[in-house]
């Protein structure tokens, strides 16, 4: 279960970008499938946009708060799973809640990544968002 527990960690930084979580899986940098295509890391390829406005970062903020409600949620409810499929299931459930709530906030998966992205390796970036929070 501690295996899927990580993987869950690393699916929801990969999918959802949440800095929270991202912090914690930073090792993990491959792309993410989403509905949205395919998403590329822009740390990995040393392009990282920095010129968001702020508009854009407190769509971020919102989605951030409704992805960590989400991540405290079903953290617990995967450690609980009888079983690897139960937790799978969980995994993606949480997966499709957090992509509802970055849409919901305006944002699509690839911007809130790359904001995600941008916050975690740009101090001007973080130094907004944080303001922001």
């Amino acid at each position: 279960m501690k295996k899927l527990l990580t993987s869950f960690t690393v699916s929801l930084a990969l999918v959802a970008g949440a800095p929270a979580v991202y912090a914690q899986s930073q090792s993990a940098q491959e792309p993410a499938e989403t509905d949205q295509g395919t998403y590329s890391n822009p740390a990995a390829s040393g392009e990282v946009e920095t010129d968001y406005n702020d508009e854009e970062l407190r769509k971020f903020v919102e989605a951030q708060e409704g992805i960590n409600g989400i991540r405290d949620e079903y953290m617990g409810k995967i450690e609980d799973a009888g079983s690897q499929d139960e937790a799978r299931e969980l995994q993606m459930e949480a997966n499709d809640e957090m992509v509802s709530v970055i849409e919901d906030a305006g944002l699509d998966i690839p911007t809130y990544n790359a904001i995600a992205t941008a916050y975690n390796s740009e101090p001007s970036v973080r130094n907004r968002v944080d303001a922001l929070m």
